[in-house]
């Protein structure tokens, strides 16, 4: 199998702050293959958006990378210039925000932001760049995508919205799309017919995508792996019928406990005891040991990835009895 299109090894991201720098991901590492999805999930705060941001080359200052390597074909995007990073970034690489107004322009129509995308990446005609708008428009289920470009995106609902943003990252066929949770304001029914879409072009062109949500529901149904993040890190890395079906590390566990459809009619929603710990002031050891039913004395340690049963984890009591 040839080598991954996508390498993050140890990266480390923080934003100086005067009560101390917020290690906002710290010591994260996952590949990912062309024609796969990668599911990065966690609660707010986990990491997760900035892990994405950081692969992208949007982190704002003082907010920077201060380790490891993101290998992109090969490449360290952590080692190249701004100007580089703008090449590839909307032709190579491209990201689909959780608000399609980061990505929309209000005041132009749709065709000129679309046009102007392709433009600032190719040397092709206009009309050929507009046709090829109103293609990735039909693409994503736009009706009258003509018509459509003429359009204004106040003039869109917020599904319609996010469906021009998804078509904007498709117009350069990039080989690594990042979503930042991007259905998590529209209705099941949009979010359905946006995540077959998804599923469409990974297996058509071979993209590869990495998914970022709090969603367990959509990742299970969309993912290839899933990388569970808490406090910065990821605790839980591997295939996300093992992940799901069978969780080692309790934080996983606790997520997938507190998803309502799991919980019997009439009882008690399941939910995770305590709150995250600030990432300026994490807890010796463990980050998740104040919260997790199994912490002890061994807990006070830092554990690092271990393997188990075809993934990773980064607990000393693992779930199930498996073997570190």
């Amino acid at each position: 199998m040839p080598g991954p299109l996508l390498e993050l090894r140890g990266l480390k991201t923080g934003f100086p702050t005067r009560a101390g720098e917020v290690k906002a991901v710290d010591d994260v590492s996952f590949a990912l293959h062309r024609g796969k999805v990668l599911g990065l999930v966690g609660e707010s705060g986990s990491g997760k958006s900035v892990t994405g941001f950081s692969i992208i080359g949007l982190i704002e200052p003082p907010g920077r990378i201060t380790g490891g390597q993101i290998l992109f074909d090969g490449v360290d995007l952590a080692t190249l210039a701004a100007e580089e990073m703008r090449r590839l970034r909307g032709r190579r690489i491209a990201m689909i925000f959780q608000d399609p107004m980061m990505t929309l322009n209000p005041v132009l129509r749709i065709d000129t932001q679309m046009v102007e995308a392709i433009l600032a990446h190719e040397k092709v005609p206009r009309a050929e760049a507009r046709a090829r708008a109103r293609d990735a428009l039909g693409q994503v289920g736009i009706p009258s995508p003509e018509e459509r470009l003429g359009a204004y995106p106040h003039q869109f609902s917020g599904g319609m919205r996010q469906r021009v943003a998804i078509a904007i990252a498709l117009l350069n066929g990039p080989d690594l799309i990042v979503a930042d949770e991007p259905t998590t304001a529209l209705d099941v029914t949009i979010q359905a017919q946006i995540l077959a879409e998804v599923q469409k072009l990974t297996a058509e062109r071979g993209t590869a995508l990495i998914w970022i949500t709090h969603d367990l529901s959509v990742v299970s149904r969309l993912a290839d792996d899933i990388a569970v993040m808490y406090a910065g890190r990821i605790v839980e890395y591997g295939p996300v019928a093992d992940v799901i079906d069978r969780p080692l590390h309790h934080y996983t566990a606790g997520l997938i406990g507190s998803v309502p459809s799991r919980n019997r009619k009439g009882m008690r929603l399941a939910q995770i005891p305590g709150m995250t710990p600030s990432v300026i002031n994490l807890p010796a050891g463990c980050a998740f040991r104040t919260r997790c039913p199994r912490a002890d004395e061994v807990c006070m340690a830092t554990p690092g990835l271990m393997a188990a049963e075809h993934r990773l984890h980064r607990c000393f009591h693992p779930r199930h009895g498996a073997a570190a």
